[in-house]
């Protein structure tokens, strides 16, 4: 399969110019901004994906999307910087969205051990979230979702900040959050576990759309065997430092180079 590349949207490289740690973190979310392009989950220049930087107290700093870039072109410099409130905490010519942060932020305040915080707005997800239903139990893929999965109903565009505390209050201790009439988010400790969280919700709600639309009834998986499914991802996941996502994320990233390279410039 031919490889693709894109263009370099001008910005000098920020390699040396901050930690070693955050270069790390900038390179690790501009790979899943491209995953997320490559598995065709991105809304033009729409939607989000954030990461925290390390740090103690309530001043975290996080990386977020330049305003204006397709996924498939963001790199590691262009990355923005940005404080709890959406404000940018570096130089760049780049804009950022502070409206699109609203929900990023309730999520990272209330999960503070949440690294990555993932939203789309796909077909299939904002289709299973328009449903009354919601997300059915008819696939392996919906069991490991359904184990964790909450709902958030729709109150018009996220821009007002007062909507954050009953966004924390629907989420909770989920890592699954259906917006309904929006979209999906998924939270996770870190980039590659948030990113495989939605590769399976994603996939969850395209199997749903799938399944339905052949029209016959549908086989529920039982309710004891969602219950069980944690225990489930605990044993697949043994030996994995890290968890599942750390183990599928080095063949995701030799897929990229293969696919998109640059994305650590």
């Amino acid at each position: 399969m031919a490889t693709t590349t894109t263009s370099d949207p001008g910005i000098p490289s920020l390699r040396g110019r901050v930690s070693e740690t955050e270069w790390r973190l900038r390179v690790e979310l501009a790979a899943c901004y491209r995953l997320v392009a490559r598995y065709g989950w991105s809304d033009l220049i729409f939607t989000h994906i954030s990461a925290k930087l390390p740090g103690e107290g309530a001043e975290h700093e996080f990386l977020i999307n330049p305003y204006g870039l397709m996924f498939d072109e963001i790199t590691a410099s262009s990355l923005v910087k940005i404080d709890a409130q959406g404000n940018k905490r570096q130089d760049t010519p780049f804009p950022v969205n502070p409206a699109g942060f609203v929900i990023h932020a309730a999520v990272h305040a209330a999960r503070p051990e949440a690294g990555c915080v993932l939203h789309t707005h796909t077909r299939a997800g904002v289709a299973v979230s328009a449903q009354a239903e919601g997300l059915l139990p008819i696939s392996q893929q919906s069991s490991f979702v359904l184990a964790s999965l909450a709902y958030h109903d729709y109150e018009g565009v996220a821009f007002r900040p007062d909507e954050g505390p009953r966004l924390q209050a629907d989420l909770g201790d989920k890592n699954y959050l259906c917006l309904r009439n929006h979209g999906l988010l998924t939270l996770g400790r870190s980039i590659p576990e948030a990113f495989l969280a939605m590769y399976i919700f994603e996939s969850a709600c395209q199997i749903q759309i799938g399944a339905q639309a052949g029209g016959g009834a549908l086989t529920r998986i039982p309710e004891a065997i969602i219950r069980g499914t944690g225990e489930a991802m605990r044993v697949q996941s043994a030996g994995a430092g890290g968890g599942l996502g750390a183990l599928a994320w080095p063949a995701l990233l030799r897929d990229l180079e293969r696919r998109n390279p640059g994305y650590d410039h």
